[in-house]
């Protein structure tokens, strides 16, 4: 699926030839990017006895949290909603620094995991980076399903942060 009348500020010919877009984060996203995070934090709750009420409170409180974070850390890096087939499917933060370019998150709503979206659009980063002659780190669980593709597509292990690994794709 191709859509011609979207911009495409970035360049990235894969993520536009599968239908992606991109658009950058504004206020009126963030009970879309709340849903986001709290599609990856449902799982490390579940075996709490908290209710459904205090567990969406806790991931709100924690995305809240991590979101200012984001902020005061990053306020370079580009924090983008990921569109596709007319949807908000996911969020993308990346840092363009001096020596490398930095994922700082890349995650996708569930239902729009595992159909090839989130492969087209790590091609299409590190194709950048390469085109710059820089490398491209993420900081992911060590037990995110997403390690799988990352490994395949030629991320290594740099450094071993206990619960997490931070993963370098060289150029």
């Amino acid at each position: 699926m191709t859509n011609d009348n979207i911009p495409n500020p970035y360049g990235w010919k894969r993520s536009m030839r599968a239908g992606l877009s991109f658009r950058p984060v504004a206020e009126d996203d963030m009970p879309f990017l709340a849903r986001v995070y709290a599609s990856t934090g449902r799982e490390t709750l579940a075996a709490t006895a908290l209710n459904e009420t205090q567990k969406a409170a806790i991931l709100l409180l924690q995305f809240r949290a991590q979101h200012a974070h984001f902020q005061q850390h990053y306020p370079q890096a580009d924090m983008l909603v990921v569109m596709g087939g007319g949807h908000d499917i996911g969020r993308l933060y990346l840092a363009r620094w001096p020596n490398r370019h930095g994922i700082i998150d890349l995650t996708l709503l569930p239902e729009f995991r595992r159909h090839g979206a989130g492969e087209v659009l790590l091609r299409d980063l590190t194709e950048e980076a390469a085109a710059a002659a820089k490398d491209v780190t993420i900081l992911i669980d060590k037990f995110n399903p997403a390690m799988r593709l990352l490994r395949r597509l030629g991320f290594a292990t740099e450094e071993d942060k206990g619960a997490h690994d931070l993963l370098r794709w060289s150029a």
